[in-house]
């Protein structure tokens, strides 16, 4: 399931307010006191001032001392933009509306739907509109061994329809090699995804080939593009990997998916 805005802010703000009693409990148990760094003719001078007093700190002596001190300041810091932040969505989440634009389309009956084109399309509709859009995948040649996913397409490997059909029976919308214009050439991504929680299109690459030099060499100026072109890895750009003694891992996609696509 897709999560709304408001469980995206609600899950934030659970997490900084589990974060700032983390830092309470951590501080309670650190000594007090304030450290002063200066830079002396290339040398780091330590002083601690605490009881209204200040001393210089050896380094060599005091390095637990110093460190403790200095994880308190820093531990002091977040803490402070923590309880900001939580401020800040405590109001937001107080004064969050019951509905959303989106919601609207969807209140409306059946019969009254079939008279209205929505400002904002509901994910559904988009996913829909995104999925028959057409397009004309990479020709596979006469000949070439060829898999059936359960969606009834051919792709040109067996690890290739695992990963579709990882796709497809966790409700992800996918198209195989729809073409991509990257730097004034057009490539085939393997997968284009939809990830419908914010509506972006991913790339997915599978290199089945990584013991094979030359496949190595042939998919450098590939992925250099993808990057070249914006799309970086971990962010609209992934991929997945096997060799002749590796084979595809399945918990590696189902991952990606979990954590990635969804």
């Amino acid at each position: 399931m897709n999560k709304t805005l408001k469980e995206i802010l609600t899950t934030r703000y659970e997490l900084i307010s589990s974060l700032i009693a983390q830092l309470e409990n951590k501080m309670a148990l650190l000594p007090d006191g304030r450290i002063t760094v200066r830079q002396i003719q290339n040398n780091s001078y330590y002083y601690l001032k605490a009881d209204g007093s200040e001393n210089i700190l050896a380094l060599k002596d005091a390095q637990p001392l110093i460190e403790d001190i200095i994880q308190k300041q820093y531990y002091e810091k977040v803490l402070k933009v923590s309880k900001q932040e939580s401020k800040a969505l405590r109001n937001v989440l107080a004064h969050y509306p019951e509905k959303t634009a989106e919601d609207i389309y969807s209140a409306l009956s059946e019969e009254r739907q079939k008279f209205v084109k929505p400002i904002i399309p509901t994910t559904e509709q988009f996913v829909k509109e995104w999925q028959e859009k057409p397009y004309t995948p990479k020709e596979i040649k006469e000949g070439t061994p060829v898999y059936e996913t359960l969606r009834k397409e051919r792709v040109r490997s067996k690890s290739e329809q695992i990963i579709a059909d990882r796709l497809y029976v966790n409700g992800i919308p996918y198209k195989y090699e729809c073409p991509l214009k990257v730097n004034n050439k057009v490539i085939h991504p393997d997968f284009t995804i939809l990830r419908k929680s914010d509506r972006k299109e991913l790339y997915h690459e599978h290199l089945g080939k990584t013991d094979d030099e030359k496949y190595q060499n042939d998919n450098v100026p590939r992925l250099n593009d993808y990057i070249i072109a914006g799309h970086l890895l971990g962010d609209t750009l992934f991929l997945s990997f096997e060799s002749s003694t590796t084979p595809l891992d399945v918990r590696v996609i189902d991952r990606m998916i979990k954590e990635h696509y969804r």
